[in-house]
């Protein structure tokens, strides 16, 4: 009979976003004696890049390890995001148990779905954590009723359906196996994870194995791949075989090994089977990918990881006001970034076009593609992004696209009118819920391209209130007409110069503004939204006619409407087909593809003759 390795426990945090993974796993790391009594330390500790702590959200997984009693845990901490679920997909593989952490008000969302679904097809042990205890509207029971229907209808076996359940307030650092009250600490997870999720088994006297499940980068020890030692013993100096993912074999030695503890990578000279480490010495280690002996090359199963859905062209910037902001605005400089964004990110793909100056890049949406652009003008990039289009493709000769489960969360008195928006974009109704507090949860399932530009509008129908979650199902055969898309046409400059508020008024009641006075603008670029459909050239750079005639209404104070300043997401939901976004460190504007209004009419007109 084999060992088993009583001294470990792996596990992986999943839930749908913001149900409190990354504040469950810092009450954890505080409470198992972690950091020093005197060590300062951030809230949300594991969320270490500055998107993640602006917006809240965490986009990679990573890696820590506590100490209850003898045991020591290794968890990992998932994105919740859809977007993100490449980074999910692969660490079901590196651990034996998940924590389901569900929101006891919201309950069972999209995002829960889709993460419960893929540890329940790795066979993992599941413990629920029902989070948030302490909220006015919390309802646990009916929670966890949700939770079980969930497994049952994801077809999970009757030991994963036993699953076992802790109330917990991760905010306050408390949690009890009673929803009514709540213990001091949370020693109660730690005894549910050390008494449940099964034990790795001791092969550690056998060949060894060690699959990458996630990629590491170090300027000084170059690409470093993250995985779990399935057998045997590793040493660093080791001589190791590579057997990459197409079937050829690397040979390399091990010179660098990292385990994790707390929010420290330590070196290591040993990992052994069921360890968590980081390991350097190859270059273009890849995903997936399995070191073994030399003399024993025997490959695990590869990590199947889900392509992606939607894809965008970057290109230079060649706008009038390129070179002004960013330092980094050559070809050369923007393909070797996103060549290195390859390095980590493999759900990212990066694809040539006819153009030197143009690259396609294709994610798994919207939120993914646009932090990826939002990293680079922080890097002091400038560049173009196009309208992002979903990825079409031939499933058994049959034209398919990708198809979205999308939760609502709206006031009663906005069901009819968000109803018959997502009808109008071919979203179809399966489940409708009055949670009894004026507010209706309504599940559909829709096109991609529906959901593309689609947020402002819900936002607006729902005055703010609504709540949006979607997440990747299946490619469904396509549809041949046109779903979604932008409804208003746009106001585009005619002159260079600065907008003044003079010009500004004229136009207010023309559709709204997206610039402010003083804003610089050039010709073809966009500075507002049309009332109407179709777009209209304005001169928005018009100064008042100075006279030497006193105005009768001189000292009236005159009020301008607000601009409405769009975000990098909502300009990239809001382009057309015929325009960029051009965004550098300090800007982000909205242009047409063609610049000149002579030119533009010309090639509307070749448009409608060739169709």
């Amino acid at each position: 009979m084999t060992d088993l390795r009583k001294d470990i426990r792996n596990i992986a945090i999943i839930a749908h976003v913001d149900h409190g993974k990354t504040t469950l796993v810092d009450q954890l790391l505080r409470q198992s004696g972690t950091f020093r009594e005197n060590e300062q330390v951030d809230e949300r500790a594991m969320d270490t890049n500055d998107i993640e702590k602006e917006r809240g959200i965490t986009i990679l997984a990573k890696n820590t390890a506590v100490k209850y009693h003898d045991t020591r845990i290794n968890i990992l901490d998932t994105p919740g995001h859809a977007d993100f679920g490449g980074e999910v997909e692969r660490i079901m593989k590196m651990v034996d148990g998940v924590l389901l952490v569900v929101d006891a008000y919201e309950g069972c969302m999209p995002q829960t779905r889709f993460v419960l679904k893929k540890a329940l097809e790795q066979n993992l042990t599941p413990v629920v954590v029902v989070n948030k205890i302490d909220r006015d509207m919390a309802r646990p029971s009916e929670v966890v009723d949700e939770v079980l229907d969930l497994f049952i209808e994801l077809g999970a076996n009757e030991d994963q359906i036993d699953f076992p359940v802790v109330y917990a307030s991760a905010i306050n650092g408390t949690a009890s196996e009673d929803p009514e009250k709540q213990d001091e600490d949370m020693d109660v997870i730690f005894r549910m994870i050390s008494d449940n999720v099964p034990v790795p088994f001791d092969n550690s006297d056998e060949p060894f194995q060690f699959q990458i499940a996630m990629l590491d980068y170090n300027d000084y020890l170059g690409r470093i791949g993250v995985g779990r030692v399935f057998r045997g013993t590793l040493r660093t100096g080791d001589h190791a075989a590579l057997v990459k993912l197409d079937g050829t074999v690397k040979k390399f030695r091990i010179s660098k090994m990292f385990g994790f503890f707390g929010l420290k990578k330590e070196e290591i000279s040993e990992a052994k089977a069921g360890d968590l480490v980081a390991i350097s010495g190859v270059e273009d280690i890849m995903v997936g990918e399995t070191m073994c002996p030399v003399d024993h090359q025997e490959a695990l199963p590869v990590l199947r990881i889900d392509e992606p859905t939607l894809q965008m062209t970057i290109l230079v910037n060649n706008s009038p006001f390129a070179g002004r902001e960013g330092s980094k605005i050559t070809s050369r400089k923007i393909e070797e970034r996103l060549l290195t964004q390859l390095e980590t990110d493999v759900s990212l793909r990066v694809d040539p076009t006819d153009s030197p100056d143009a690259w396609l890049i294709s994610g798994r949406g919207e939120l993914h593609l646009s932090i990826l652009i939002e990293n680079l003008r922080r890097e002091d990039f400038e560049l173009q992004v196009s309208k992002p289009q979903v990825i079409v493709k031939e499933v058994d000769g049959v034209l398919c696209e990708p198809y979205e489960r999308l939760q609502v969360d709206v006031p009663e008195d906005y069901t009819g009118a968000v109803m018959e928006s997502l009808g109008e974009r071919k979203g179809e109704m399966e489940n409708m819920v009055n949670k009894g507090d004026g507010q209706v949860r309504i599940d559909f399932m829709i096109p991609s391209r529906g959901l593309v530009g689609y947020t402002n509008e819900f936002l607006s129908q729902t005055k703010g209130y609504g709540i949006l979650n979607h997440t990747f199902e299946e490619y469904r055969p396509y549809i041949k007409e046109q779903i979604g898309g932008r409804r208003q046409g746009v106001l585009v400059s005619m002159e260079n110069g600065k907008a003044t508020p003079y010009s500004m008024m004229q136009l207010e009641d023309r559709g709204t503004m997206f610039v402010e006075p003083g804003t610089e603008i050039y010709e073809g670029m966009i500075v507002g939204e049309h009332s109407r459909e179709n777009d209209l050239a304005v001169n928005v750079t018009k100064a008042k006619q100075q006279t030497n005639v006193r105005s009768a209404n001189k000292d009236q104070t005159v009020t301008m409407k607000r601009p409405r300043i769009l975000t990098l997401e909502e300009a990239l939901e809001y382009l057309n087909a015929d325009e960029y976004c051009e965004v550098t460190p300090d800007s982000i504007r909205l242009r047409k593809k063609i610049l000149q209004k002579g030119e533009r009419e010309r090639e509307e007109k070749r448009q409608s003759v060739s169709k």
